[in-house]
């Protein structure tokens, strides 16, 4: 696994849980580090809005310190919106905007019935044959934000999935096993509550735009990701908390730097209106 591949899976499984269920309307905010050899590479905040049954999610991925200095440039805003059934996370529409290096791209989701989506792109996206998602992988597929959202949504299940995303080039499974758990008390994580669960991530291709030709077992490719997952607050819901991802230079290293929740201003309520 790559440095890059193991903050873009990290992100992917970051999102903060739907802690919008509970009564009072809230923001939350969470903060993690991703370090490589003790020096910072990328920095993942997400910043989520609560009212009722309503919830807007964004997300920022970017690098720092003596990785952004040295690597090519990267720079991830995702946003998820919609709201709650009694299902959980009901979907209305994800977005991305990433840089890489001078080249900007965008893309948008809304979803529909059945778990159809549209989608628009910018540039437009020009798949050839051999790279295009076809229909049936598009379908109930989310964008990466609102898949990581699915996780965090399920709790002390949260390690007993398998998440599809689609980031408008790139179709793929984000497959999540518990192999344990770890007190709170032993795990290094300020504020986390009773035990955390432990799981190992994987990575499957399904179809898209792929930079590297794929291997008959991916496994054999990449380690996977081990991913702790901890209760920070009074909802049953589980937030990411700690990452470790080998990679072929060392282990990358993830860490959760700040937790804070306040009650949403009437202005956010009325902005989450619009």
């Amino acid at each position: 696994m790559t440095f890059r591949n193991a903050a873009a899976a990290f992100a992917l499984c970051s999102a903060l849980p739907a802690a919008a269920m509970a009564a009072e309307p809230r923001q939350v905010e969470v903060g993690y580090a991703i370090t490589y050899l003790g020096f910072t590479g990328f920095r993942i905040d997400f910043k989520a809005r609560f009212d009722g049954d309503a919830y807007d999610v964004e997300s920022h991925t970017f690098k720092e310190g003596l990785i952004k200095a040295v690597t090519i440039n990267y720079d991830g805003r995702n946003r998820a919106w919609g709201g709650f059934d009694k299902q959980g996370a009901r979907p209305s529409g994800g977005s991305l905007s990433i840089i890489v290096g001078d080249k900007p791209r965008t893309w948008l989701a809304q979803y529909g019935p059945g778990g159809t989506l549209s989608e628009k792109s910018q540039p437009e996206w020009k798949p050839s044959p051999d790279q295009a998602i076809p229909e049936d992988k598009r379908i109930g597929s989310l964008d990466p934000l609102s898949a990581a959202l699915s996780v965090g949504l399920s709790g002390d299940a949260a390690c007993d999935r398998t998440v599809p995303s689609n980031d408008g080039k790139r179709r793929i499974d984000v497959i999540l096993k518990k192999i344990g758990t770890e007190p709170a008390a032993n795990s290094g994580v300020p504020g986390a509550r009773g035990d955390l669960l432990v799981c190992e991530v994987y990575t499957r291709r399904v179809a898209g735009e792929f930079y590297d030709a794929p291997q008959e077992a991916e496994s054999k490719k990449e380690q996977p990701m081990k991913l702790w997952f901890a209760r920070l607050d009074d909802t049953p819901f589980r937030y990411p908390a700690k990452l470790e991802a080998q990679t072929g230079f060392g282990t990358v290293h993830g860490k959760l730097l700040f937790f804070h929740e306040r009650p949403l201003r009437d202005d956010e309520k009325t902005a989450m209106q619009r």
